[in-house]
């Protein structure tokens, strides 16, 4: 018990139902007061972990945020409340999690997990807590890791679907082991894009602080080599085994990542052009709104879902899901203007790149889709 810090009177009864537990104990408990664990990203995953691990004891939480509260986080943000909108999630976030436990240290870091510090930031913790919700962070979280010898209690939401499982283990898989690389650029819709329930982020942060507990006091069986997928629609758990690959390219016998690398392109809400497009396919709300009122507009389209579309609209705008989209191209002159938005024009980009393929070649995409067109142009409109 040597070196582990002591327990106040306060914490002592605060605790006492953890010390009561034969797994954790007093010296369980000082374990924790001594552990530092990092929680990259401090949304939805991020909320309810924290705070799990703020009154479970955890001596100092790093939190990596560069974000504001959005009036949009709250229906699953737990850690802010209506008077946080506009304040910046750290401040806000640790100023609750002290709230729930004044003794522990919030480490703040306000920044973009990028290439250039995700090793330094990793390296200073026991475990890491991945709450991110894009592609570009969740890799360099994993490879982070791995290289620092960090094991990373991992989770991930999309609409009803939850997963998690713990990484960079000693012995254990990472999540290259389970996806090699990341996606093209907007092949995968952001929550922002496609929802998420509510309630889903909790569970899942719940488990990732589970993990991370357990994974501080040894104790149980961590989710190492287990790969734990929830469907909440139909309120099931299933379990897959996963492996760790002997040619994975940063936790192999060979490794051939040997730093950090960027994925510049990945995870941007708005559409980027690829090879070969170039910015004629794009259009700004004030651009379109400027046509209106000569009233030489184009054909507007929305890919939006109906329950989207129920919310704000474009004036004029015809809705056809980005689904059904190529059904409906035979109702249009494939010389006519046309302009695509969406939700924030992620989508709306890969269905221009689609028409244009199909010889619309003045189809366009508009620029930060219907949230650019609220701001800028008709903020009686509520935002998404």
């Amino acid at each position: 018990m040597a070196g582990l810090p002591e327990l106040s009177r306060d914490e002592s009864i605060r605790f006492s139902r953890h010390i009561t537990l034969g797994e954790v104990g007093v010296l369980g408990q000082r374990r924790l007061k001594a552990a530092r664990v990092l929680c990259v990203g401090a949304g939805g995953l991020g909320s309810p972990a924290a705070l799990y691990l703020a009154a479970a004891g955890v001596g100092t939480i790093g939190i990596v945020e560069f974000d504001t509260v959005d009036a949009s986080n709250l229906h699953r943000q737990v850690l802010y409340s209506v008077a946080d909108v506009g304040r910046s999630k750290l401040e806000a976030a640790a100023e609750r999690l002290r709230g729930v436990n004044p003794e522990i240290t919030i480490d703040a870091h306000h920044t973009t997990l990028d290439a250039s510090n995700a090793l330094q930031l990793v390296s200073g913790y026991d475990v890491v807590l991945d709450g991110t919700d894009n592609f570009t962070a969740r890799y360099l979280v994993n490879d982070a890791c791995v290289m620092a010898r960090k094991p990373n209690a991992f989770g991930a939401i999309f609409q009803f679907e939850g997963q998690a499982s713990v990484f960079a283990a000693e012995n254990g898989p990472c999540y290259r082991c389970l996806h090699p690389e990341p996606p093209p650029p907007g092949l995968v819709p952001s929550c922002a894009e496609a929802g998420v329930l509510g309630v889903l982020p909790g569970i899942i942060g719940t488990i990732q602080a589970t993990e991370t507990i357990k994974l501080l006091l040894g104790i149980g069986e961590p989710l190492i080599g287990r790969f734990v997928i929830y469907d909440a629609l139909r309120m099931r758990f299933r379990e897959l085994k996963l492996s760790r690959d002997p040619q994975c390219a940063v936790c192999g016998d060979n490794p051939s990542i040997l730093e950090l690398k960027a994925y510049d392109g990945y995870c941007s809400s708005a559409h980027q052009p690829g090879l070969g497009e170039t910015r004629d396919m794009d259009i700004t709300v004030r651009e379109l709104k400027e046509r209106m009122d000569r009233g030489d507009a184009p054909i507007v389209i929305d890919v939006r879902e109906p329950n989207e579309h129920a919310i704000c609209q474009i004036p004029g705008a015809r809705l056809i899901p980005q689904g059904q989209l190529a059904q409906h191209l035979a109702e249009f002159d494939p010389s006519a203007e046309i302009v695509v938005h969406c939700k924030m024009g992620g989508r709306s980009g890969r269905a221009v790149a689609m028409m244009r393929q199909h010889g619309f070649t003045n189809a366009r995409n508009l620029t930060g889709g219907v949230l650019a067109w609220v701001s800028e142009i008709d903020p009686s409109q509520p935002k998404y």
